[in-house]
């Protein structure tokens, strides 16, 4: 249990590939750890048995194309899976969860990035979860270009991130578009500055949802 004896807070980080995601949800964990709370840090696709092997599916190479609409299907599959038994749990304990993606995700790449109808994903949203919601959202923001200079030292690319630059256009666009329509929850912090100097963004944005 925290150290209030509260319901938990669910802090979910977004953005596209090379923002830093990883180094800065970990450096967020330890953040509101120090400050006297449990906290468990977990990430989408993924979270459970279940939803990790759904993620296996989604970024995997196969002969047949794979549709936005399949995407959004089984990473709803995965979600559901994910809050149920991980995320609510904890939240319910009193611990906090720092999450790797989370709805928003879902919004940018197979609503904006693959094209699917926003109103599918709000039905099947309403449908698995209902109203349930991040706390707070972490949006690490940097031009693709930039973005991508870092991941291509660091890694092979996965079946999405081998997609076309438009594409990752369209997703960091409607990640600002969320950022703007959901100030109460959102905080945007420009990701192309050194790590350092983010994390010191970081740390102001945390002492504020903390305090």
């Amino acid at each position: 249990m925290n150290k209030k004896g509260t319901k938990g807070k669910l802090i979910t980080i977004e953005g596209i590939e090379g923002v830093g995601k990883t180094s800065n949800v970990n450096f967020i964990a330890k953040y509101v750890q120090n400050a006297g709370y449990q906290v468990i840090v977990t990430r989408e696709p993924g979270g459970t048995p279940v939803a990790e092997a759904i993620r296996g599916i989604i970024l995997s190479d196969f002969d047949e194309q794979m549709y936005g609409e399949t995407e959004l299907l089984l990473l709803y599959a995965g979600r559901l899976q994910h809050v149920e038994n991980v995320i609510k749990p904890a939240l319910d304990k009193g611990q906090w969860v720092v999450c790797d993606r989370f709805t928003d995700a879902t919004y940018a790449y197979q609503g904006a990035g693959r094209g699917v109808a926003i109103e599918k994903i709000d039905d099947l949203y309403r449908w698995t979860l209902g109203d349930f919601k991040p706390d707070w959202t972490i949006l690490l923001d940097a031009p693709v270009d930039l973005a991508f200079e870092r991941i291509l030292k660091l890694r092979d690319l996965d079946r999405i991130e081998r997609e076309k630059k438009g594409f990752f256009e369209r997703i960091r666009n409607q990640y600002l578009v969320m950022a703007k329509r959901h100030p109460e929850r959102y905080r945007v912090v420009d990701a192309s500055q050194s790590l350092e100097d983010v994390q010191k963004v970081i740390s102001d944005i945390m002492k504020e949802i903390i305090e």
